[in-house]
């Protein structure tokens, strides 16, 4: 005798038989829809039955499984299905309009009521829908931006669309236009960033943390061609190379024998010049006074190394240095501009982010020059350097470097070029 889907008691191959007793532990159990989830033969199946609703939008003729099955869950299936079920079956299946009219005729609540009185039935469908709607209105946005059209821009915007970063933009409601419209604004002129936000968004805060911030941070790592940021002082020159000034006493600029008058500043660079003494000057003390360098030429490096090997030999006679100890900062640039028409010479490591720099500089600063950056200071260090990493760069002052860069695809940091350059510095001193 095989029993209907009522909940009667049947009699069953092996002796079993579905109770019509109320009691949410029971497989039969007439508990309230909201208990169900709960009761040991439901629970998996409601699981199953909420994850194929929500990735069909909510259709009932599909069909779910549970592997491994408990005496309870198979006793629940055979009481739904009005099918024996084998103790032994390693899997049973059950079609979702039978379980839906199950519910309805011993509950009253068809298979969707039962869900959603735990928690939403998500549409995955509308969801994927309403998403590409949303990923495609925020490109028609981007795509307006000013820097469309750019090569690191396309690839900042390819990047989030490969790891859901724009899908993860719609479904927070983040307003990408306050994205674009940063970008728009940059670079801007050394501006102070809270001044900055609160110009471009109506905001003193609206850059100092949260996904807008991780976003603009992200594009700018593109656009100058470095890896995102890691810590706060990658930041921050991350920041000060489009302009923007997150801390005027953050930003510093390492410098030996370099005189100037205008302030308190002044005298203090001036005398440190006079004891050979090197001197760290932040943002903030630059700004409090006119400032104006009085020397005829300024050498740069990128690396401490050279300036400490620099105050070891020469001390007092050094000719001015000023250390970048990196990508230039804020500070540094805005000592360089004091140095009025005085000759600048500039250098950096040899390697695709050092040659960048060095383009930017003399592209920066019409007195700059190169110092010691062309190809045949390069080759005599480059058998033994490290290896040349990243994205290729142009060296128009000196297209050979570049292709010597290429070919032994070795860089080599300033520190192997310290005679060199110690020599040079002592010519000039006694010249």
């Amino acid at each position: 005798m095989t029993g209907g889907r009522d909940g009667r008691p049947s009699d069953r191959p092996g002796g079993e038989t579905l109770s019509t007793q109320p009691g949410k532990d029971r497989p039969g159990g007439h508990g309230s829809p909201a208990e169900l989830v709960e009761q040991p033969g439901w629970r998996r199946l409601l699981a199953a039955a909420r994850r194929s609703l929500e990735r069909t939008g909510g259709r009932l003729d599909a069909t779910v499984s549970l592997a491994a099955p408990t005496d309870d869950e198979r006793l629940m299936i055979i009481g739904i299905t009005g099918a024996h079920r084998s103790v032994a079956a390693a899997r049973l299946s059950v079609r979702l309009s039978e379980v839906d009219e199950h519910l309805r005729a011993a509950h009253g609540a068809g298979l969707a009521d039962v869900l959603t009185a735990t928690a939403p039935l998500r549409n995955r469908p509308a969801d994927l829908k309403r998403e590409a709607v949303g990923r495609d209105a925020v490109l028609a946005v981007a795509h307006a931006g000013r820097h469309a059209g750019t090569a690191w821009y396309a690839e900042w915007l390819d990047g989030l669309r490969r790891d859901g970063t724009l899908t993860r933009v719609v479904r927070t409601g983040l307003p990408f236009e306050d994205v674009v419209r940063v970008l728009d604004a940059l670079p801007a002129a050394d501006e102070p960033m809270p001044a900055f936000a609160d110009r471009v968004l109506d905001d003193t805060k609206a850059l100092t943390a949260g996904p807008l911030r991780g976003l603009v941070l992200r594009a700018v790592a593109a656009w100058r061609q470095t890896a995102p940021p890691t810590d706060g002082e990658q930041e921050r020159v991350l920041w000060e190379s489009v302009g923007l000034v997150p801390d005027d006493l953050a930003s510093q600029v390492l410098v030996l024998n370099v005189p100037a008058t205008g302030g308190l500043v002044g005298r203090w660079l001036t005398e440190a010049a006079q004891a050979g003494v090197p001197i760290r000057v932040t943002l903030h003390q630059l700004r409090l006074a006119p400032l104006s360098m009085t020397c005829d030429e300024v050498y740069v490096c990128e690396n401490p190394a050279v300036l400490r090997a620099a105050t070891a030999a020469l001390g007092a006679q050094a000719p001015p240095l000023i250390c970048t100890e990196g990508v230039p900062s804020v500070a540094v640039h805005t000592l360089l501009r004091a140095a009025r028409r005085a000759v600048i010479r500039w250098r950096n490591d040899f390697d695709w982010t050092g040659v960048r720099l060095t383009a930017a500089a003399l592209q920066r600063y019409p007195s700059a020059v190169p110092w010691r950056m062309a190809a045949t200071d390069y080759l005599p260090a480059a058998d033994t350097g490290t290896a040349l990493l990243g994205t290729p760069a142009g060296t128009p002052w000196d297209e050979s470097l570049g292709e010597s860069m290429r070919r032994t695809g070795r860089a080599v940091m300033e520190e192997r070029l310290l005679d060199r350059l110690v020599a040079d510095l002592r010519t000039a001193a006694t010249g």
